[in-house]
């Protein structure tokens, strides 16, 4: 079991419940269990202390919550008690959801054939692989289809169940508890697993990571160019764009726009203004050079996507 698979979740429900109960209001009660009970040891070391799952026979529940393990992929065949027990009360609750490669065992158990789900993003080819009746969703950070939820790695449980308290709470609730914990109040489900900036750090691109930050910072900036990186980056344009694109595997112009793609994407989901504003604030020449930008990557307008993911919409 990954630690924060599960604890990320339940500390979110747990924050719930301190919002509602300072309103007067029933708060979430929590159960976490385990085929024979008693203490489970995590991943990371730490044992959590569970409760049988038999013992939950006469609970009414609500919503289950799978989480996973690093392992899952190569052990699956092991979890089949567990998979049997999932497929036979998945209908006792109103709602199922998984966390990173929780996946596996709700597809194990029959319960996303025919849907989409999403995993971490290192086991979504093994995931369509084995459940081949599953479309698997890559980039997504959680989705819903129905009454089955499913989210990327580790720390989109955070995510998934903000969603799940907003849906149950209202919006306001989700945003108290996600000022509590210092989080996004959410990233939208169709969003990517990881971010323009993440992606450069993780390459072999250690040269440029001021770089990229200050990139972030002046993407507003209409003079903004290869030059101006260069300069930045204390080279010549001409080395510059080469060791650029060695190091990060696309070229300086190109980096520029995926930014400040990403910082528009921010805008739209986060902000009321027009998509002219959003466009200029992210340094595109109009909204027509964004809208293209958008089609180019996403196979979607400024407009649409703000419509699909926009928390203030």
């Amino acid at each position: 079991m990954g630690l924060l698979d599960l604890t990320g979740a339940q500390t979110v429900f747990w924050a719930a419940s301190r919002v509602m109960q300072a309103r007067g209001l029933p708060g979430y009660q929590l159960h976490t269990a385990s085929l024979e009970g008693g203490l489970v040891p995590s991943a990371e070391g730490l044992a959590v202390d569970t409760s049988r799952l038999e013992q939950l026979a006469a609970v009414a529940i609500d919503t289950f919550i799978v989480p996973g393990a690093p392992a899952i992929c190569q052990t699956l065949d092991d979890y089949s008690t567990l998979t049997d027990w999932l497929h036979a009360n998945a209908a006792r609750g109103r709602r199922i959801a998984s966390v990173c490669s929780g996946a596996f065992l709700l597809a194990k158990a029959g319960l996303l054939d025919g849907r989409r789900a999403a995993t971490h993003w290192a086991m979504c080819d093994t995931l369509k692989q084995a459940f081949p009746a599953i479309e698997v969703d890559a980039d997504a950070i959680f989705i819903q289809q129905g009454t089955v939820w499913t989210s990327a790695g580790v720390s989109a449980g955070i995510d998934l169940a903000l969603a799940l308290v907003e849906a149950d709470c209202g919006r306001e609730v989700s945003m108290a508890v996600a000022r509590e914990l210092v989080v996004y109040l959410k990233r939208p489900g169709g969003q990517a697993q990881y971010s323009t900036l993440l992606q450069s750090q993780s390459r072999d691109a250690a040269a440029f990571e001021h770089l990229h930050l200050w990139l972030s910072e002046n993407l507003g900036d209409p003079r903004l160019n290869v030059e101006r990186l260069a300069q930045q980056a204390c080279m010549s344009p001409r080395n510059f764009t080469r060791m650029y694109k060695l190091k990060t595997g696309r070229t300086p112009s190109k980096a520029i726009e995926l930014f400040r793609l990403e910082a528009a994407r921010r805008l739209l989901e986060s902000s009321t203004g027009n998509i002219e504003q959003v466009a200029r604030q992210c340094g595109f020449a109009d909204e027509e050079r964004m809208r293209s930008t958008f089609q180019r990557h996403l196979s979607i307008s400024p407009r649409d996507y703000r419509s699909r993911f926009s928390g203030t919409a």
